[in-house]
Parts: C-alpha cells; sequence; structure tokens
C-alpha cells in the first residue's frame, strides 16, 4: 500500500510507509532507455475535450470500510462490487442496497495484517466466476507475512495457496495487484521486499519474484504446479531466472491495469522520495527492465543496482512528492459510456497524500498530454470500475466508497511558452492570461521542470524550486491579473540536455490550458 513520510502518530494511518528518503542525482544512462510502445491509433478516444477542461469530482456512497484496499467487479448480472479489507474480508456493495453488513468471505485466521502494509491486498475475477464461484486473492500470510496467491472457492468456501514469495525481513513494498490479462492470464505484482533503496538488489534479479510483475495460467495446473507457466513467458529459458517474472526492475508496483481497448498496460510504480512513476507498456511487452533500482524514475538512483548493457524503459509520467504527493495510486483508463464523450481513453490516477488527479492520454505523436483534473478524498487506495466501465474509488481512513464524475470547465488560465536554449542554459518566458470573469487578486503558479534543470534566476516573480517542482507568485507590479488581461514572467536555468519546457500548469491550484 502507499507508503507516507509523516510524523509517527500519522505513520499508523498510511499505507506505503519510506523509512529514510535518499537522494538521487541525474546521470547518463548505462545504456539507451527507449520510450514506451507507441499505443495503436485505433485505440485512441475520440473525444476533443482539452485535459485541462476536465474536472473529476466524488460523491461517497457508502461508508464503515475497515481499511479496504481493492475494488473488483463481478460479470454476473448482479451490479455488485467486491470490496477488500486490509484484515482479510471481503465486502458486497450494490447500488440498491448499498454495503452489506456481513462480508462475502472471511479469511482473517490466514491474512497477516501486523504493520501498516500488510493484509489482503487485492483481488481478481476469472471471465467465468458466474458459473466457477472462484476468485483469486493476494495478501500476505500468517505466520510470516510471506506474499501469497490464493484461490477462494465460493461454494466450498475453500482457500488453495497457489503461490507464495517469502517477504518476512520487512513488512512494506509488498505490492498486491491481481488483474487478468487480456490473453486470460493472470498477473501479479509483488514489491522489492521492503526497507530502503532497494536493501536485496530484488529490482534487478531474476532468480526472485520481489519487484516484479508475474503471469501465469490458473485455468490448469502443471504438476507439481497448481498452475502453469505460459510457454511464452519471457525468461521461460533463461538458467536461474523464475519462469513466473513477466516484468522487473519495479519498486513498489502497487496498481496497475489494462486498457480493455487496447490490452495496453498501465503501472503505477511507487517511488522511493523523488520521483512518482506511472509507465504505459504495448500489448505483449514481457521481458522489459523497467529501472528500479538504476533508476528512479527518469533519474539515477544514488547507490542504485545498474549493470553495464543493459535497456531500460522509460516512465511516460512522473511527478515529484515536492507537489505534495507520497505514492502514486494506479487506476485505469475509462471505457464506459456516461463520460464517453468527455474522457474516453484517458488514464485515470491519483495520490495516497495530495489526492491529486491525474488525467494522462497519448498524444498520437509518442507522447502523453497530462494535466491536473482535480482532487479525491483523502487516501484513496484503489480505484475500480463496473463492469461497464463506471469509476469507483475507495480510501483507507475514514474507509469510504465514493462513485467518480466527470464534468468539463473550461480553465480560468492559459500559459503561453517561449524557450530559447543553448549549450548547458536557458530561459523561458510565460504569459500567464486570465481567461476567466473573476479578477484574480494574488497569484501562485506552479508547474515541474524537466529532469536536470536547475533555475538559476527569475524576472516578475518570485520563484522558488524543490526538486523539479516550481512555485511562481506575483511580484507587487503584477499581483492583480483582470479578466481578459496578461502577465509576463521568467526564468533562466542551466539543464542537463532536456529543454523542453513545462508541460503542465495550476494557477492558484487550478489547471490552466497550456498555449504555444
Amino acid at each position: 500500500m502507499p507508503r507516507r513520510r509523516w510524523t509517527w502518530p500519522l505513520l499508523l494511518t498510511l499505507l506505503l510507509t519510506v523509512l529514510i528518503r535518499l537522494p538521487a542525482a541525474a546521470a547518463e544512462p548505462s545504456a539507451p532507455r527507449p520510450p514506451a510502445p507507441p499505443v495503436p491509433a485505433a485505440a485512441r478516444s475520440a473525444a476533443d475535450v482539452p485535459l485541462p477542461s476536465l474536472r473529476a469530482t466524488t460523491t461517497q456512497v457508502a461508508s464503515g470500510l475497515r481499511r479496504p484496499t481493492a475494488i473488483v467487479a463481478p460479470d454476473d448480472g448482479t451490479d455488485r462490487l467486491f470490496i477488500t479489507e486490509k484484515r482479510g474480508t471481503v465486502r458486497v456493495y450494490h447500488p440498491d442496497t448499498g454495503l452489506a453488513s456481513a462480508p462475502l468471505l472471511d479469511i482473517t485466521s490466514s491474512v497477516d495484517e501486523s504493520g501498516n502494509e500488510r493484509g489482503l491486498l487485492g483481488i481478481a475475477l476469472p471471465s467465468d466466476f458466474a458459473e466457477s464461484q472462484d476468485l483469486y486473492l493476494a495478501y500476505t500470510a500468517l505466520p510470516d507475512g510471506a506474499v501469497t496467491l490464493a484461490r477462494y472457492r465460493l461454494d466450498t468456501a475453500r482457500l488453495e495457496v497457489l503461490l507464495s514469495q517469502e517477504h518476512a525481513e520487512y513488512s512494506n513494498h509488498n505490492g498486491g495487484q491481481l488483474a487478468f490479462g487480456p490473453d486470460g492470464h493472470l498477473y501479479w505484482s509483488i514489491g522489492d521486499g521492503g526497507g530502503s533503496g532497494d536493501p536485496f538488489r530484488s529490482g534487478q534479479r531474476l532468480d526472485t519474484l520481489l519487484g516484479k510483475i508475474m503471469r501465469i495460467d490458473v485455468s490448469r495446473a502443471c504438476d507439481p504446479l497448481p498452475y502453469c507457466v505460459p510457454a511464452d513467458n519471457p525468461f521461460v529459458d533463461t538458467a536461474g531466472a523464475r519462469e513466473e517474472i513477466w516484468l522487473y526492475g519495479l519498486r513498489n508496483p502497487w496498481r496497475f491495469s489494462f486498457d480493455a481497448a487496447d490490452g495496453s498496460m498501465w503501472i503505477g510504480d511507487v517511488g522511493q522520495g523523488h520521483w512518482e512513476e506511472i509507465d504505459h507498456l504495448a500489448p505483449g511487452q514481457g521481458g522489459l527492465n523497467l529501472g528500479w533500482s538504476c533508476y528512479e524514475g527518469l533519474e539515477k538512483f544514488e547507490g542504485g543496482d545498474c549493470a553495464p548493457g543493459q535497456t531500460y524503459t522509460e516512465p511516460v509520467f512522473t511527478y515529484s512528492p515536492y507537489t505534495g504527493g507520497c505514492s502514486v495510486i494506479g487506476g485505469h483508463v475509462y471505457r464506459g459510456e456516461q463520460y464517453a464523450d468527455l474522457v474516453g481513453g484517458t488514464y485515470i490516477a491519483t495520490d495516497y497524500c495530495s489526492s491529486t488527479v491525474w488525467a494522462l492520454r497519448p498524444d498520437g505523436a509518442g507522447g502523453y498530454e497530462q494535466a491536473e483534473i482535480g482532487e479525491m478524498p483523502t487516501q484513496v487506495t484503489s480505484v475500480g470500475t463496473t463492469v461497464d466501465g463506471e469509476f469507483y474509488v475507495v480510501n483507507d481512513l475514514p474507509g469510504g466508497l465514493h462513485r467518480v464524475s466527470f464534468a468539463q470547465e473550461e480553465p480560468a488560465c492559459r500559459v503561453d511558452r517561449a524557450v530559447n536554449a543553448w549549450g548547458t542554459g536557458m530561459t523561458v518566458d510565460l504569459t500567464v492570461t486570465n481567461t476567466g470573469s473573476a479578477p484574480v487578486n494574488g497569484w501562485t503558479l506552479e508547474f515541474p521542470l524537466a529532469p536536470g534543470q536547475t533555475v538559476v534566476s527569475d524576472w516578475n516573480t518570485d520563484l522558488t524550486q524543490l526538486s523539479n517542482v516550481v512555485t511562481a507568485t506575483g511580484a507587487s507590479h503584477n499581483a492583480a491579473i483582470a479578466p481578459g488581461a496578461s502577465v509576463t514572467l521568467g526564468y533562466l536555468a542551466e539543464h542537463t540536455g532536456d529543454t523542453s519546457p513545462p508541460p503542465r500548469f495550476t494557477l492558484n491550484g487550478d489547471a490552466c490550458a497550456v498555449g504555444r
């Protein structure tokens, strides 16, 4: 579950604790880091609504959950949602009758919920659930906290352990996402084993399931295993490697999902302390190395495990905890009907601490549009969808279920950018226009810089930089912006090769449209 860097009393209420923060320093990679494979154009939504014009809101529909961790919807015609609770129970919600008091199942006698991040962490349902009544659970098991995958048969209340990974030294970084892929196989994520800085060097090792996403066939057994390893898994013929591994180089992939339209995979991987990251992989891209602990986000991780000649796959989106975030909560691509004209084909994620709603959408040219489009309730732990693709979220404390809605609200600001770059330097001029109907009296503009950019000086603003996050406030002579009026500001920065302008802006907390 998500980690947070706070004082001890608050740590008991959080899910993904970072024990210490280690510095990261930018450096050139040991081998090229290719971009994620492009998503087929046919999979993109036809919606033309600019991302900053979107607004996400939530409505609470149930309360009384005890530290909920995951949501799944059975495709059995009942319109139910199944919600896991950390202690080892699964609750049932129906939009007409609410949250049922009696749990659907209870495996608390098998679950180790000690520590902040152990417990019942994930749930997945096979396509034949309506007939088989089988479901799959990921949890930390008694007596030693081993991260465990099991099948539970509702008709007989039988819990059958399928696969287990020792995880005794530290209680954090258990991963726990389960999802059936478009190929019908079951995918399962496990964190790097906990602690700080990948102490076991798990991320880059292939002889352990720690720091990995696995792919197995649970529809049959291959003696002596109660499951089969697909023959096309990438490390089936690699000496010393665990054949179940699909992806490696992950720190704590708490939540991942598959796009129902194109089968691509989106992963929210929780960072060490400088970068949270989201990865987007084309269908069938097994065997990729996502970088940890050689990299955290796009930066070389100081003291990390880097092998010569390795090729690492870059994240498509990173953000710094200096925005108030602490743990990325990976979400889903919206493929529902109710808001298809607004957010169809858009990936929605959030953060456990800041509650920021991130919207990402492939731009058709190998890049991604991005925007902050609102806030979730505090401490969201999971984003789930109904069978029809509508969004719900659960939050940790006080333990609620919330329905997510989307609307279009034209941004009340626009920022135009002009970049002049040379050698290792660059200047950036920003023109901020008040496109709303009310005057802005006193303003704060926030935006991220590309990795390796450092502000040296500024003009027409009071500017501060923490990590890659810049906060610029109005000077005495330009603090007011009348409707239709603009102010200009700028900065001089050093760079290490990336001279791209800031990709997104918020003015007094509201997302701005981005011009040239």
